[in-house]
């Protein structure tokens, strides 16, 4: 089995949530969180290639700053970096940006998934696929309390008729989807025009690993975070 595996990192520019959220100064650091994703993920000793594909002059600065040679600079078509494009229409695209068998799709605005983070799914996925068991893997977050549907009118996880709570921690788990990572193969991507499969393993991140910069409120508690943990 072809064990190579290129990173697709997507940027754009024009953020509406956070301005500039991918590459204003982060801690003071400049070139942001794609700076530090980039200076991440190029530790990855078992990736074959890293494809920053934007359409955002910034972050072609920001990539430029970085000599290795694994690292690609892909231009993305302007109709794929839009508000509005669908999903779909950018997994269709990853494909062809691509020149291994495998893809590992993550993202910058969750910066504190580490190099273990990411070596720890690409060995739990390849050793999936030599089993023969999932053929691709998502990251999550693990969901363990009481949670509501007003539609249904009726908890989730548990039968509330009766008054009986039982410990969050005797619910059933349920898991979010955290959008830190994907990882699937070429082929399937062309099957199935998707970043996963209906056979696909899960990957339990933590609460500050899945932390994901959507919002202005998010990126000042990512800086505190990072300032009271991660800061040198």
């Amino acid at each position: 089995m072809d064990n190579s595996i290129s990173v697709f990192l997507p940027t754009r520019k024009g953020s509406e949530r956070v301005a500039n959220k991918n590459t204003r100064d982060f801690c003071g650091i400049k070139g942001g969180l794609l700076y530090l994703k980039l200076q991440n993920i190029l530790k990855l000793k078992n990736v074959n290639e890293i494809i920053l594909s934007t359409n955002d002059p910034a972050s072609i600065d920001v990539g430029s700053r970085f000599k290795d040679t694994r690292l690609r600079i892909i231009e993305r078509p302007e109709n794929l970096c839009l508000s509005e494009t669908k999903v779909s229409d950018l997994i269709a695209y990853v494909p062809t940006c691509v020149s291994t068998d495998h893809i590992l799709w993550l993202h910058v605005t969750t910066p504190f998934v580490g190099v273990e983070d990411y070596n720890q799914a690409i060995e739990q996925y390849f050793k999936n696929l030599n089993n023969n068991s999932f053929d691709s893997l998502l990251s999550v977050n693990k969901l363990q309390q009481f949670l509501w549907d007003n539609d249904s009118r009726q908890m989730i996880n548990f039968d509330i008729e009766g008054g009986n709570w039982p410990r969050t921690q005797d619910l059933r788990p349920l898991y979010e989807v955290n959008h830190a990572f994907y990882i699937n193969s070429k082929s399937n991507y062309l099957k199935y025009n998707n970043r996963v499969t209906p056979n696909l393993d899960i990957f339990v991140l933590g609460a500050i690993k899945s932390l994901d910069v959507d919002l202005e409120d998010d990126f000042l508690i990512a800086e505190a975070i990072y300032d009271r943990l991660y800061k040198v």
